[in-house]
């Protein structure tokens, strides 16, 4: 079993930033990709980006240029930087742990004010 906690969200002006971070509950990220996933108030859960294990990045093009994940092993804890911040970034958040099974945290609020 592995628990993921969101926090670091909140409300920012448009153009702002915000960086979220995932803690897990235990060393996991040698053999877990992890994500991050939104939802907007009447819409699906999308993808935001990926870490795998390896280390290599993916992101959705609604956010490359301005999301930025990584991570600290040391830590247990990945974290999503938000630059550029737009109201279309309102959303809860999510952090993802995908091996043989799948995890997920209890999500964080981002909204963005125009």
């Amino acid at each position: 079993q592995v628990q993921l906690v969101e926090s670091g969200g909140g409300l920012v002006q448009a153009g702002g930033s915000l960086r979220l971070s995932c803690a897990a509950s235990r060393s996991i990220f040698s053999i877990y990709i992890i994500r991050w996933y939104r939802q907007a108030p009447g819409k699906q859960r999308e993808f935001v980006a990926t870490i795998t294990s390896g280390g290599s990045t993916n992101y959705a093009d609604s956010v490359k240029g301005r999301f930025t994940i990584s991570r600290d092993n040391a830590k247990n804890t990945v974290y999503l930087q938000m630059n550029s911040l737009k109201p279309e970034d309102t959303a809860v958040y999510y952090c993802n742990a995908l091996h043989e099974e799948n995890f997920w945290g209890q999500g964080t609020q981002v909204t963005v004010s125009s």
